[in-house]
């Protein structure tokens, strides 16, 4: 059970990293094309840092991955280009409804995707269980403090917006779009989660053949994760700088400043995920199912805390203070009772055990 809480550390960790990996872009002029920032940090997010990163921590990751063959990877990657395109459609959420209602959105769809989905994935024969009621019963109060958390992003802008310190909320067309488009980015987000649920083959072989603990191993699965979204995020900043023409911009002066700020980010966000690969790898058997939950969970609770250190709740009015104050502890209250429901699933699996040898001994 010491395990199991230093994997919800971990996800803590990753948390504060994917909670706070978009803050240096506050130090970007306002007037750069979104691609010559995003184009470099996919790019180092998604093919540098585990290109030549990741092999330095997990042995023998390239050999691992020609071990394992395409037949076992290949939903490994699927799912990991289908991340890339989540994180591509979620800017354009950003678009018609603003950042913090688009968050709201994604993040919900996220955790009903990746909890709740990965759970009937991989272990839907264990859905009626104690645990699994369990398990489900946090996903759906997570779920509730994520509504809650909409609610009141949505109260702070139309507060800010009377005061002229925020913008309207979209109505009409523009706002329906704009929800659909953030619920199936929350979808697609959530396939890392899915992804990470298909790899453990992938963890075993690089275990037993290369001799790497499961924490190591996980950067292999991570690996592959990262390569497949690189096809389809860089694929979409390579779109966007030719269809634009600003491929100059990536020469132009202050690019340095740009690149340290899109690496600094970069280095954030591949710690938030590989914190929460080595997190849920801690969890147990269903550890992709309720490590994705408990980890979006903690992020949106961090997320939250940066908006108010950063002032973004700067003139909101206190009824939207407090929905968020709300929010925050039905979130806290959902990640308590996905741990319970994996304490309780651990203690079942180690009574089944521990009966199967008794009756061995038996026999």
């Amino acid at each position: 059970m010491e395990s199991q809480g230093f994997g919800l550390l971990l996800l803590l960790f990753g948390a504060i990293c994917g909670g706070s990996f978009g803050l240096p872009s506050k130090f970007v002029k306002k007037d750069t094309p979104w691609e010559t920032l995003w184009g470099p940090f996919f790019f180092f997010v998604a093919i540098l840092l585990p290109t030549t990163v990741f092999p330095l921590i997990a042995k023998g990751l390239f050999t691992t991955c020609g071990e394992a063959g395409w037949a076992v990877v290949k939903m490994t990657v699927l799912f990991g280009f289908l991340w890339g395109l989540g994180s591509m459609t979620l800017g354009l959420s950003f678009a018609f409804i603003g950042l913090s209602l688009a968050y709201a959105i994604n993040y919900g769809a996220q955790i009903a995707t990746g909890g709740f989905g990965g759970f009937v994935i991989h272990n839907s024969d264990q859905l009626a269980t104690p645990h699994g009621l369990t398990i489900t019963a946090g996903v759906v109060v997570c779920i509730v403090g994520v509504v809650i958390c909409g609610k009141a992003a949505m109260l702070k802008s139309t507060s800010q917006a009377d005061d002229g310190d925020g913008e309207q909320m979209p109505t009409g067309s523009k706002l329906t779009k704009g929800l659909i488009v953030a619920f199936i980015s929350g979808v697609l987000c959530a396939c890392y989660g899915l992804a990470f649920g298909f790899g453990g083959k992938i963890m075993q072989i690089s275990m037993e053949s290369q001799g790497n603990p499961g924490w190591r191993a996980a950067f292999v699965v991570s690996a592959l994760i990262l390569w497949g979204g690189s096809l389809s995020a860089c694929g979409y900043c390579v779109f966007k700088l030719c269809k634009n023409n600003t491929w100059g911009t990536l020469t132009a002066p202050g690019i340095g400043k740009v690149l340290i700020i899109a690496l600094i980010m970069a280095c954030l966000h591949d710690g938030a995920i590989l914190f929460y690969g080595v997190g849920a790898s801690k969890l147990g058997p269903i550890g992709a199912a309720v490590g994705y939950a408990v980890f979006m969970s903690f992020a949106i609770m961090v997320g939250n805390v940066n908006g108010f250190l950063t002032g973004e709740w700067k003139g909101a009015s206190k009824q939207s203070v407090n929905w968020i104050i709300g929010g925050i502890v039905v979130l806290m209250l959902g990640v308590s009772v996905l741990a319970r429901g994996n304490y309780m699933h651990g203690t079942a699996t180690a009574t089944s055990e521990a009966q199967v040898e008794q009756e061995a001994v038996t026999e």
